[in-house]
This record gives structure tokens, C-alpha cells and sequence, in this order.
């Protein structure tokens, strides 16, 4: 009650005035409750504590349980305490989770709600705020109790292993026999004994324990390469279609990483430049190509949480991390639109060694001309709008 202290004191200054022993009685009962309501409430109030579960990584259309758990650690109970969660709009309808309960001495409350994950991004959970008061409404708080936590979901990612690449892109990797070179330090398993093995690759241990002879098995050395270099400059990608472009540009990328390094089990790296929320600031994203699962897991939570750019030019990101590449990899190459300057580059990468792939995420075909001279020169063009196209790609 804001006009509480007005009003007692009008009531005070006519008892005054009158001189009315039953007004003054009044007068002081009222100031007794509204001193031990501010009392009451900022006892209680010290006495909540909050804390908030739920797993802080999810993938596309993955279903998070969220559970809240406000708890009155006092010897004073609460009677009435407001519950108001705020949350992104992407996640839940309405973008917000409300209640209102007691709580006894001790008492412990849970609070529970689902966020569906229908698209990729970084999200804020929180903050939450508790709102508090007495009994009479004489005196009502609002304390945040809880800052806010963030959920990563992972963007949708298909797979590729359906599509029936052909063995001419270089995003299949070729079957060999055994690999050109290994690494005896890189001990990846054992097989069983065959003729022709050298006695230094028998593993003795694993003999003893298995009753047979088994040998070594050795992680290659040398390994194809893969980084996969998006374009996030919004102005690369159509207005009228921009959030849908760059989505399924982000998908793609997902997808052949995963491809890459799941089913291929040979190194992968990304290249970007966009906004990061999680920085609050535009960053140039470099993750050199590695094979292990963890790895790709970093690149899926940086598509997970890129965004566009307004000034992120895409050619002197490819010229400048190709610098960091060894002779021979392969660079994936996804962007929104092409362009003169786009496919000089594309064209000096490939005299410059590297395997190059240009796949556009648009509408339509690809200008003639330009297909015509990227497939002259050794760059293969793929065009991707819908899932139907990653589908027929190749």
C-alpha cells in the first residue's frame, strides 16, 4: 500500500486534534502491523533460496525438462509468494512461467515446465524474480532471487549418409586398404593376427587375455582434411528470404560436419565470421579440422549460436584461413549468393592446392555462365533450398 503512511498519519493528526484516546489506540496498532509486516517480509525474504535444473545442451526437436525448486529455509512461513519465470519466446508459449503458492517453515517447493526445442540458438532461461509480502497487502517486495542460466540447442542436423554422394565430390571419402603412413604412438584398437603382421605390432596384454594372438591397429597419420567455411555476412542472402536461407545454410554445415566425423571418422573444422551472443560481439570463429566426437560437438555449439553479421566479408575469410590449412584439404564452401569475387577466390584456393566445393544456398540455379566456369576449372557447384535438394545432392 503506497498511501499507507499518509494515511496513518491523517489518522494521527485528527487524533491529535480531537484528542481521542480510541483513535490514538488506532493509530498505534496500525503503525504495529505495518512495522511488523516490513519486518516480517525482509525476514522471509533473506530466508528464500532458488535454484534452477535442467540440461544445459540439447539438440533440435529435443524436449527440455525444467525444474525450479524455491525453498523457505526460515523458521517464518511466507504467505504468498509470486513465482514468475521469464523465457525466450522460441522455446515456449507464452514466453513466461507464473505461480503463486505458501510456504510453510522449511517447506520446499517445485515448480516444473518443458521448453521445446524448435530452433537453434542461445537462450537466456531467467532470470527469475519472486515477489513476497504479508498477509494484509500492507507491504509487497520484489527481489530477484535467480540470474539467468542459458541453454545451447544444437541446429538440426540430416543425414547424409543417405544421399549416395559420388566418389568425384570431395566430401567422400575414398576406401583404402590400409593408410599411406601410421602413427605407432596412436594405438586406436586391435584385430586379430594375420600373416605378414610384424612381430612389434603383437599386443601382448591383449593376447593373454583374449587366448589368441592379436596385433595393433594404429591411427593413420596422414588424413584428408576437411574445413567447411560459411558465409554469415546478411548481405550475401536474399531480404525476403534471409532467416530461412541462412537456417538451412547453418543445417547444412551441421550436417556435413557430422557426416564428417561420425560416419567418415576423419577431421573436420569450421571457419565463420558473425554475431555471438554469448560474447555480445562479432567474432571471426576458427576450429582447425580434428577427427575426435568433443570436436565436433564445439563446432555444432558455434552454429548453434552465430548469427549474421552486417560487415562480414567472406572472401578474405577464406583467403585468410586457408593459411592455416596443409596442402591438400578439402574446404566446403557455403554460401548465400555467387559472385565474380566469390569464385576468384574459389579458383585461386583450388590452383593453390586445396579440393574446393561451392554449394549455394538459394532459390533457382546458379548463374549459367558461372556454373560453366566453376565446373571448367574443377570447382562442382551444388545449389540447396529444401531438404528434397541435400536429398537428390550429387
Amino acid at each position: 500500500m503506497r498511501n499507507f503512511i499518509p494515511f496513518l498519519l491523517v489518522l494521527f493528526v485528527i487524533a491529535a486534534l480531537l484528542r481521542v484516546d480510541f483513535f490514538f489506540t488506532i493509530v498505534y496498532l496500525f503503525f504495529a502491523v505495518y512495522w511488523l509486516s516490513r519486518l516480517w517480509t525482509r525476514r522471509t525474504e533473506k530466508r528464500l533460496s532458488v535454484r534452477r535444473h535442467f540440461v544445459e545442451r540439447a539438440f533440435f526437436g529435443d524436449q527440455v525438462p525444467v525444474d525450479v525448486i524455491v525453498r523457505n529455509t526460515g523458521w517464518l512461513p511466507i504467505p504468498w509468494l509470486e513465482v514468475n519465470e521469464m523465457l525466450p519466446v522460441q522455446l515456449i508459449s507464452p514466453p513466461f512461467y507464473r505461480r503463486a503458492v505458501s510456504l510453510g517453515t522449511h517447506e520446499r517447493r517445485r515448480f516444473h515446465y518443458v521448453l521445446n526445442c524448435r530452433q537453434r540458438g542461445y537462450y537466456p532461461i531467467g532470470p527469475l524474480t519472486l515477489e513476497s509480502g504479508d498477509l494484509l497487502g500492507f507491504v509487497s517486495r520484489s527481489v530477484t532471487q535467480a540470474s539467468p542460466d542459458h541453454l545451447i540447442v544444437y541446429p538440426r542436423v540430416v543425414p547424409l549418409q543417405k544421399l549416395g554422394l559420388p566418389t568425384h565430390s570431395p566430401l567422400v571419402a575414398l576406401p583404402t586398404r590400409s593408410p599411406l603412413f601410421e602413427d605407432p604412438a596412436r594405438v586406436m584398437g586391435v584385430r586379430d593376427y594375420q600373416r605378414g603382421d610384424s612381430p612389434r605390432r603383437i599386443h601382448w596384454t591383449a593376447t593373454a587375455s583374449a587366448g589368441r594372438l592379436l596385433v595393433k591397429q594404429y591411427q593413420p597419420a596422414i588424413a584428408r582434411e576437411t574445413l567447411i567455411c560459411l558465409d554469415m555476412d546478411q548481405a550475401d542472402y536474399e531480404q525476403g528470404h534471409r532467416h530461412a536461407a541462412v537456417e538451412l545454410a547453418i543445417v547444412t554445415a551441421a550436417s556435413i560436419a557430422s557426416h564428417i566425423s561420425v560416419k567418415e571418422h576423419l577431421p573436420v573444422g569450421l571457419a565463420t565470421e558473425g554475431q555471438d551472443p554469448l560474447l555480445g560481439q562479432q567474432v571471426r570463429f576458427y576450429l582447425p579440422p580434428r577427427p575426435e566426437r568433443a570436436h565436433l560437438m564445439s563446432v555444432l555449439e558455434v552454429l548453434a549460436r552465430v548469427q549474421t553479421a552486417s560487415e562480414a566479408p567472406f572472401a578474405d575469410l577464406l583467403r585468410r584461413q586457408s593459411v592455416n590449412l596443409a596442402w591438400g584439404a578439402t574446404l566446403s564452401v557455403i554460401a548465400g549468393r555467387e559472385s565474380d569475387e566469390l569464385l576468384d577466390t574459389l579458383v585461386y584456393l583450388k590452383r593453390t592446392g586445396f579440393a574446393v566445393v561451392l554449394i549455394l544456398i538459394q532459390p533457382g540455379r546458379p548463374r549459367a555462365d558461372l556454373h560453366a566456369q566453376a565446373s571448367l576449372l574443377g570447382v562442382p557447384i551444388h545449389r540447396v533450398w529444401h531438404d528434397r535438394d541435400l536429398e537428390a545432392w550429387g
